[in-house]
């Protein structure tokens, strides 16, 4: 079996204040912290054990992941694994890089998000060129909120030619037509974030070759569909993997609807889908 499994833990604790963000300077106590390692390790030994599977791993925690040490740890541990293609999570980079001198970066990749405000521009910038130097695959992005456009078009100005940087729409914000044309500018594929995606009925890849899961195993076709196919520890989501539509109405995040068999992501995104990192570079072609 190929799987893309989205790993989402108890974790909820993040270092940063973003007022965009409903999960900013929380704090998760010594217990919380304990729960989610004990989760995060269950289920990278889970992942561990299935070799005669190929699989691809995003983490995408409500907090901040790699200021801890377990997820650093999982991170190198199951890159080093020939049956996981790709292991990926999502990351403010505010932690440190010299942990991934354990890694395989032929499998490893980071979703890094630049948070204005929230970190000094040049102490990002830095993180991103070590992560450039060390070889590692990454992508760079941006909230498109009117107040961060400038530090976006400095940032894509200073990054290494080959590091795609993205932009995501903000929750709640319409943009005129000349606004969706700066940030176009900026990120060639900010189109397909610029709108909520109408999904209803149409056919996804979530629920066959794509599932979410949390921190007690229970597998569910994706992050936003709260039906439950069965717990991962005990195989019984197996037998409910099959193709269906999907039931709401709209999908209006990007780790939902790249899913979407409607859309062309995942030939836009071929062999960088988790890291978000398109074929080719239409930041560089104008394509």
């Amino acid at each position: 079996m190929e799987l893309t499994l989205l790993y989402r833990g108890p974790l909820a604790s993040c270092d940063y204040a973003c007022p965009y963000c409903p999960f900013a300077k929380r704090r998760d106590g010594p217990e919380a912290l304990r729960a989610d390692r004990a989760a995060l390790e269950r289920f990278a030994g889970w992942a561990a054990g299935q070799t005669g599977d190929r699989l691809r791993i995003l983490f995408t925690p409500w907090g901040e992941g790699l200021v801890r040490s377990w997820y650093r740890r999982a991170m190198v541990e199951l890159s080093r694994l020939p049956h996981v293609e790709r292991v990926a999570i999502q990351t403010n980079l505010s932690c440190r890089t010299s942990w991934l001198d354990g890694a395989d970066l032929d499998a490893l990749a980071l979703w890094c998000t630049y948070h204005p405000g929230q970190t000094p521009y040049d102490r990002f910038l830095g993180k991103a060129r070590d992560l450039a130097a060390r070889g590692v695959r990454f992508s760079v992005g941006i909230v498109g909120l009117p107040e961060h456009h400038g530090e976006a078009v400095r940032l894509r100005d200073a990054l290494p030619d080959h590091v795609y940087l993205w932009v995501n729409a903000a929750e709640g914000h319409v943009y005129s037509d000349a606004e969706a044309a700066a940030w176009t500018a900026v990120d060639p594929l900010f189109p397909y974030s610029r709108h909520p995606h109408r999904s209803a009925g149409l056919p996804c890849r979530t629920g066959a070759s794509v599932v979410s899961v949390d921190g007690g195993g229970t597998v569910r076709r994706c992050h936003f569909v709260r039906a439950e196919l069965g717990n991962l520890y005990d195989g019984s989501y197996r037998a409910a993997l099959r193709p269906r539509a999907c039931p709401l109405a709209v999908c209006d995040c990007h780790i939902g609807y790249v899913h979407l068999e409607t859309l062309p992501l995942y030939d836009v995104f071929a062999g960088g889908v988790l890291e978000r990192i398109p074929a080719g570079r239409p930041w560089a072609t104008g394509a």
